[in-house]
């Protein structure tokens, strides 16, 4: 989607600029992206300072921005663009745990998605990626980008709910996120009041980010979170979210229920995959379940999300004028997954109304 709101022409490709001061980098993505008959590329610049004039004369549709270069960093320079000129940009992000932190920030500033870069072997890598780095482009050319007003971004923390939440074990939450996720996720934990029951997430996402980004939504919510683990008990007021290289199942024992992970083969080419999450919550927990699926590319949780509402699960879909990318809400709802369609900022209000035992 185009700064005005419009849809971009399917008829003509998506335009994409290479920010890096890697000349490598800058070589393989060109590569890669010149490979795809509705991609192309018509810029590369070593810094945002090149950059900036590069945008006002080529018009492109999608910025590749890479974390750390000389004369302005990528943050400063997407903090700027997103106050200034709002367009979708992924970040191009190395697997260091500062890198990690930066990344995450950057999706808090307005950044749609990331991409990693290994370390060593870096043509190799790329070149493995090739499907994950062109989709991303393609999500993002339709991803909505908002203006951000100077100092809006992420001091303005939603605050709990208020009421008051009688605790049982019985009653749990699912919830599926990709493209956008990171935001929209810190969005519903934020609502979420201590007392909310265990909440079992799957965002899309490396290995090397999940453990911080656990740690950033902790600071964040009242509920505790982090990243989950083999084997146990899920607990009220804690939410638990997949570690990246590992499915995330729920499993009963006796009256409890625990977490279970898995490294079996991807599912929609992803793992931990929210498909995965969500039959495992129609199997297990079936009526005392709620499932929420938010915004992200691609079809994966559809179908779990279809097989909870059939297992009586309430289940919720983010409407398409708060997701960043509506994919694979958009997928659920087409399929009569979603018992509600809902905006973002509504879905910790009806999840805690669906619970029956949330007094406001």
């Amino acid at each position: 989607m185009s700064q005005s709101g419009t849809v971009k022409s399917t008829s003509s490709k998506i335009k994409v600029l290479i920010i890096d001061d890697s000349a490598l980098i800058r070589s393989i993505m060109k590569q890669i992206i010149s490979s795809q008959a509705d991609m192309e590329v018509v810029g590369q610049a070593p810094d945002p300072i090149t950059a900036r004039e590069m945008i006002k004369q080529l018009n492109p549709d999608v910025l590749t921005l890479d974390v750390e270069m000389p004369r302005m960093n990528g943050l400063e320079f997407l903090e700027k663009l997103m106050r200034l000129r709002p367009m979708p940009v992924l970040m191009v992000s190395s697997l260091t745990e500062k890198s990690n932190e930066v990344t995450l920030k950057a999706l808090e500033l307005g950044a749609v998605d990331f991409i990693t870069k290994p370390r060593i072997g870096v043509i190799e890598g790329m070149n493995e990626q090739i499907a994950e780095i062109t989709d991303k482009i393609r999500s993002a050319a339709r991803a909505r980008v908002h203006r951000r007003a100077l100092g809006s971004e992420t001091s303005m923390t939603p605050r709990p709910l208020v009421g008051t939440y009688l605790n049982t074990t019985e009653k749990l939450v699912f919830v599926g996120s990709s493209t956008g996720g990171t935001e929209a996720l810190k969005e519903l934990l934020s609502r979420m009041p201590a007392s909310a029951p265990g909440i079992l997430i799957t965002q899309h996402m490396p290995e090397t980010f999940t453990k911080s980004f656990a740690h950033r939504l902790n600071g964040l919510s009242a509920m505790i979170v982090k990243e989950a683990e083999n084997n146990e008990r899920i607990l009220p007021g804690h939410a638990y979210i997949a570690p990246g290289h590992s499915h995330l199942l729920v499993k009963k024992n006796g009256a409890y229920y625990y977490t279970e992970l898995s490294k079996a083969d991807p599912v929609n080419r992803h793992r931990p995959s929210v498909d995965v999450l969500f039959h495992s919550a129609a199997a297990v927990a079936g009526q005392n379940a709620i499932g929420v699926i938010l915004t992200g590319m691609g079809k994966d949780g559809a179908q779990g999300l279809l097989a909870m509402r059939e297992a009586k699960a309430y289940t919720i879909a983010q409407d398409e004028a708060s997701c960043i990318v509506f994919g694979m809400p958009k997928a659920a709802i087409e399929i009569g997954a979603a018992t509600e369609v809902a905006p973002l900022h509504d879905i910790a209000a009806r999840v805690l109304d669906r619970l029956g035992q949330w007094v406001r």
